[in-house]
């Protein structure tokens, strides 16, 4: 009886948590939007003023505590051993991500560099460095620090060295190794479930099953099995109701 009273405890702290998690994050963003949309109204004479700036609106809105650090772009890039290739571990539409090591701070750290003529606009990186700022999370990566000298536009994150939640959702050992006939069936499932008409796309139980289907290694059914199969499965469902 004690260990069901314990779990249920349990269960209820976790859900006050997540519950707390979410208002924080809509609460961020609401700040965040607001403090972009500022930002990007103001003109600043000096990187100094710039900086004073974003420190005084993590402080206001952080209740006075300012984890997230400045660092001049001399020392991130004594850190990336000047933005050395075989430092960079990704690279995307945002611009190109290294490992580096801050000697300031005796700690690995993932250097994100935004692309200045990427998709990520300042607008895009002040909303990123508040919100990181004012949310703290297990789940979510902590950010160590920005840098705004000059043109300079650079996120710095605490090192992940297990990588990111990608490289362990996808098997690489998979890689080309899957018959295309099953990804087009696959891709054939999805474009289901993307109809714009919510009467037409498939329950989520048809999807799984249909899935499930697709696993069938020995199956010599089509793309039109599986999607006959959803559709009789709806019209069922909506027969019972």
């Amino acid at each position: 009886m004690s260990c069901f009273s314990c779990c249920l405890s349990e269960d209820k702290v976790n859900r006050r948590s997540l519950r707390k998690s979410i208002q924080e994050g809509r609460d961020a963003r609401t700040i965040a939007s607001s403090f972009a949309s500022s930002f990007a109204n103001l003109s600043f004479k000096s990187d100094g003023s710039r900086r004073r700036y974003i420190v005084g609106e993590i402080s206001k809105y952080g209740k006075g505590s300012v984890t997230t650090e400045f660092f001049p772009f001399k020392e991130l890039s004594a850190a990336t051993q000047n933005f050395r290739p075989d430092c960079m571990v990704g690279e995307g539409g945002f611009g190109r991500v290294y490992k580096g090591h801050l000697e300031s701070k005796n700690m690995d750290v993932a250097i994100k560099q935004l692309d200045r003529n990427g998709f990520q606009g300042n607008r895009e990186f002040l909303v990123e460095v508040l919100m990181l700022s004012l949310l703290h999370h297990p789940n979510l990566v902590n950010l160590v620090g920005y840098c705004t000298d000059a043109e300079h536009r650079i996120l710095v994150y605490e090192y992940m060295a297990n990588g990111s939640l990608e490289d362990h959702l996808l098997d690489p050992l998979l890689e080309n190794q899957y018959p295309k006939k099953g990804l087009h069936q696959a891709l054939a499932v999805a474009a289901m479930c993307l109809q714009d008409e919510d009467e037409t796309r498939p329950y989520i139980n048809d999807v799984v099953s249909a899935l499930e289907f697709l696993c069938d290694s020995d199956s010599k059914e089509g793309v039109m099995s599986a999607a006959s199969s959803m559709a009789e499965g709806r019209s069922m469902a909506e027969g019972r109701q």
